[in-house]
Formats: structure tokens, sequence, C-alpha cells
């Protein structure tokens, strides 16, 4: 089975455990990079052309407006064949109860056909939220399987949780 991890991660000002934190490296990118070590696997990160605010409070709401106009952001480098991929894991924060439109910029350029889909969210206490819908929606023709919701202050301690779930999931 080859895998591949389309994730987008938010380094920088974030909240963690109730209050802003500055992070070296995001909580989505740590457990792709989990995924990768677990199952092998490619990863492809989604990146915006125009950033998103520094401060964290200014981008929950830059993030919030862009999903109540069903923004699609674009993108710096476009992933346009997935053929060669049986899994595909889609990684991101939560934003508003979903991915961050960014993602929806990606997932919407790609043939999802006979693919099995995971959704992965890093999250503050939202848990899964909306992924598993949305991937159903923006990866038509694909099997959306089991989802992993975790914790965002704690992804650098879910190696053994993450590893254990792309086993069971993406082997």
């Amino acid at each position: 089975m080859k895998n591949l991890v389309i994730y987008y991660s938010r380094e920088g000002e974030n909240y963690v455990n109730g209050g802003l934190k500055n992070l070296s490296k995001g909580n989505t990118e740590i457990v792709a990079e989990y995924i990768k070590n677990a199952v092998g696997a490619d990863l492809f990160e989604v990146e915006t052309v125009k950033e998103y605010s520094k401060s964290y409070m200014t981008c929950i709401e830059e993030a919030k407006a862009e999903l109540r106009e069903n923004a699609r952001p674009e993108i710096k480098e476009c992933l346009t064949d997935i053929s060669g991929y049986d899994n595909i894991v889609v990684a991101g924060p939560c934003w508003w109860g979903t991915y961050p439109c960014a993602i929806f910029t990606q997932l919407e350029k790609l043939d999802f056909t006979g693919k099995n889909v995971f959704p992965v969210m890093t999250h503050e206490g939202s848990g899964i939220a909306g992924a598993p819908q949305a991937l159903k929606k923006y990866c038509k023709g694909a099997q959306v399987g089991e989802g992993l919701a975790i914790h965002g202050a704690d992804a650098a301690k879910s190696e053994k949780t993450i590893a254990s779930w792309a086993e069971k999931n993406l082997k």
C-alpha cells in the first residue's frame, strides 16, 4: 500500500490548553511526520500564497470569513495526480468545525475514485468535528475510513497513538 498525507499546519502563535503559545512546529505537521515514520508515507504540505495573520486570534477570524464565503485560498503548489496512492490521509487543524479552506482548494483538484481517505484533525477540544463529512463531500469516489483526532497540545507526545492508528488503517 502506498500512502500519502496531505496536510495543513500552523506554526507560530497557536491556542494551546486554554492560552496562546508560540510553536516552532505546527501540531498537524508533527502528526503527519509520525504517520510517515509509522507506515511510510509521502507528505504534501498545503501552503497558502497569502499567509494567515501571525496573530492566532486574527487568523481564526480570517479562517471564519473564508468558511462563511466558501473561499478557496490560492495555494503555492498543487498536487495534480494521486493515482500512485492507495491511501490518502487528509490532516489539518480544526478551524470552526472543519479543515482550513486551503485544504479544500487542494482536494477539489484531485480524482479520488477508488481511493481510501482518512480524516485526521488536531484540535483543542472539538475532536474530529466535521472532518469525515468534509472528506465525503470533497473526495468524490473515495471510501472514507476511520478518522483520528489528536489533542493539539499533546501532539508531540502522541506518537504511539498515531502509529497504532496508522498501522491499523494504512497497511
